[in-house]
């Protein structure tokens, strides 16, 4: 487990995945999630990526709980590695809106930064964020994530269409904030 000041990353639990399905398959959890269109997961869809993600050595998966009552709130993880050029590509989601823009998110974020620096030796991280997403795009910044470029009306989404916004984090700005 790696723990942050109010979460704590560990495995995924089988007992979850009926809850992870309902925060999954919230229209607005959904909505920043799936860049396509969005269809609900099945049931069998969840267990397939928990068994997948639970065995595969390429895959860094992790549940995010609260510290203060052990509470599953979501889930983050690297959803790509490049170890030639050593790159990680994330994900985060929080599933439980009781804790949206409270710091769960920003804070479960540095600690899966922290280990992909400081266990993986990894030189930076990257991810990709909808430009309706404002909240997820704050924390990045307070995580020191900057933007790097722009595809322009990547995503269609509610009838409009929106940027897909990429960022990324290197190692030496991150160890200049530590």
């Amino acid at each position: 487990m790696y723990t942050g000041t109010k979460v704590r990353l560990r495995e995924h639990r089988k007992a979850e995945i009926q809850q992870s399905l309902k925060m999954i398959n919230d229209p607005e959890v959904m909505k920043n999630l799936v860049g396509k269109t969005p269809f609900l997961f099945t049931l069998e869809d969840e267990e397939k990526w928990y068994k997948e993600n639970s065995s595969s050595n390429d895959t860094y998966n992790f549940a995010i709980e609260t510290l203060e009552d052990g509470k599953y709130i979501g889930g983050c993880g690297i959803n790509g590695l490049d170890w030639k050029n050593s790159k990680a590509t994330v994900g985060i989601f929080i599933g439980d809106k009781n804790y949206w823009s409270r710091g769960y998110g920003t804070d479960a974020l540095k600690v899966l930064i922290r280990f992909i620096f400081e266990q993986m030796n990894i030189n930076k991280v990257k991810l990709n964020v909808f430009s309706f997403n404002k909240r997820a795009i704050k924390s990045y910044e307070k995580c020191g994530f900057k933007t790097e470029g722009v595809m322009r009306q990547e995503m269609f989404r509610d009838g409009k269409y929106y940027d897909d916004i990429h960022m990324g984090l290197l190692r030496e700005e991150w160890l200049l904030n530590q």
